[in-house]
């Protein structure tokens, strides 16, 4: 399953440790390492995804020490070195690195009840605040354009012109549904170059998973998956918990009247969030964290549509209307958020106010 040269590049004997796959991620491979000398991660790097690991572990590396700097008991996970003091060791063309294994820490899939999404939120608020005011300069891209709007929609509109008949066709309507609030990329693009809606070095990937909670009490412990830390906006990791939490389905969910908005959930998050991280935000910001799901909810729809009309080349399917169904999914939860603005926004005052 691993090969015992890779522990022993970490200064582990592999006999004393028993190897076992973990967790439900689908990018990395990951391990759990369990011996009487303690427990440990190990994970092999997609180099398909994310083409230059060494951009991964620099970031880290920059973020890390400034922490330790700034805020020494924050708890940021930072991957072991190697005997030789390398942060990767490469073994047959595959990168590997080994991370510290969390005491009592547990992680769920989707929230189950708002203090999950309130302490998930709560945690990437305080590391975007302790973060807030790093030198950006160092950083580089772990995924180039992972979330940049405009690129996705002039690819849709790509999509669109390039489509086979059939599939054009079959997605006429929803074509037509998602261009109707074309307005969200119009949007982006105005933040994309304004001053006040500056950079920040953000998590960009802010399901639930990945943060650590206290298997006992649910309480947040810290951030995990630092893989897309790099700098961006706001909007990324705000509008992805917003896609993410207030839901009671999955984007895979093909009954599109279970999609609904749960405004507690959307409450919980935002109070978590803001609790941490609303004392940094320019009022640019603050003036576009409603629109912060809308973006993030636009943008997975476009590109889950926009790989049906391409033959479905990027996201794995299991039938052949799956991207298609996931796009209806994503569109369908937008409308339900935008539906219900004028009341979402009063929450999100509230706690700006506290």
């Amino acid at each position: 399953m691993v090969n015992e040269s890779i522990v022993r590049a970490f200064g582990l004997e592999p006999g004393a440790f028993e190897v076992k796959k973990f967790g439900s991620g689908h990018i990395n491979n990951t391990f759990l390492l369990s011996g009487e000398k303690g427990q440990y991660i190990l994970q092999k790097i997609n180099t398909y995804v994310f083409r230059e690991p060494e951009v991964i572990a620099r970031n880290q590396r920059l973020a890390a020490d400034y922490l330790a700097t700034r805020h020494p008991g924050y708890l940021f996970i930072n991957p072991i070195p190697t005997v030789n003091g390398e942060e990767l060791y490469v073994h047959e063309g595959e990168y590997w690195r080994m991370i510290p294994f969390i005491p009592d820490s547990t992680s769920v899939d989707q929230a189950d009840t708002p203090k999950q999404a309130y302490e998930a939120a709560r945690q990437f608020g305080k590391m975007a605040r302790l973060l807030h005011g790093i030198d950006l300069h160092g950083f580089r891209a772990t995924i180039p354009n992972f979330h940049n709007l405009t690129l996705r929609y002039s690819a849709f509109q790509e999509a669109i012109r390039q489509a086979k008949e059939d599939r054009k066709q079959f997605a006429e309507e929803l074509i037509e549904r998602f261009l109707r609030h074309s307005d969200i990329a119009v949007t982006f693009e105005t933040l994309k170059t304004n001053p006040a809606f500056s950079d920040r070095l953000m998590h960009h990937d802010t399901k639930i998973n990945n943060v650590l909670l206290n298997k006992h009490t649910f309480e947040g412990i810290c951030v995990c998956d630092l893989d897309t830390l790099m700098p961006g906006k706001i909007i990324s990791d705000l509008g992805d918990m917003v896609r993410t939490y207030v839901s009671p389905v999955s984007e895979e969910e093909r009954d599109f009247s279970r999609i609904e908005v749960r405004d507690e959930y959307f409450e919980a998050l935002m109070k978590g969030y803001l609790s941490e991280v609303g004392s940094t935000l320019s009022d640019a910001e603050r003036a576009h964290l409603f629109y912060a799901g809308k973006f993030m909810i636009y943008m997975q729809g476009i590109r889950f549509l926009t790989d049906y009309l391409n033959g479905d080349v990027y996201y794995p399917i299991k039938y052949p209307e799956h991207n298609y169904n996931r796009a209806m999914n994503q569109l369908t939860l937008l409308e339900r958020l935008i539906e219900k603005e004028d009341k979402l926004q009063q929450v999100i005052d509230a706690c700006l106010k506290n």
